[in-house]
């Protein structure tokens, strides 16, 4: 990056180039309704991201990039039913924080595909936003829960 060339902020980044709606992980006829149910809601993140990984291209950049946001998104889901299951509350936060931490993930490697596959751009930006809104929902929780 040279000095005339600004720093753009991450959310800068995922600004989406025109405005296009892409309707990858809200399937619902009415796709401008939330899910709310956090159980469907990070299982349909998951599936989502397992659609759009399916068609790219498997290659020594590719390979570690698609495992990684593999594990980390399906694993929001999976960390979910288990803090829904928790036997405490002390293990229902560290569920939560898990969650937090693999939505985080999921961003990261999100805008690392959309680096190294830059036709999935766009998809991947929609995903972004969604992995983006759960890791808000997870913070919450677990700001707002006391052991």
């Amino acid at each position: 990056m040279n000095d005339e060339e600004p720093r753009m902020e991450e959310e800068d980044f995922w600004q989406p180039l025109v405005d296009v709606v892409i309707s990858v992980v809200r399937e619902d006829a009415d796709a401008s309704k939330r899910v709310f149910d956090l159980e469907e809601r990070t299982a349909r993140f998951g599936e989502a991201v397992i659609r759009f990984l399916k068609p790219i291209e498997r290659n020594s950049l590719t390979n570690r990039l698609i495992d990684q946001l593999v594990g980390a998104s399906t694993s929001v889901g999976a960390n979910y039913c288990e803090a829904d299951d928790a036997v405490s509350k002390k293990d229902f936060k560290h569920r939560i924080g898990t969650c937090r931490k693999e939505s985080r993930e999921s961003k990261h490697f999100l805008r690392m595909i959309a680096a190294a596959a830059p036709e999935k751009r766009l998809e991947a930006r929609e995903l972004w936003r969604e992995a983006h809104e759960l890791n808000l929902i997870f913070s919450t929780i677990f700001k707002n829960t006391r052991t």
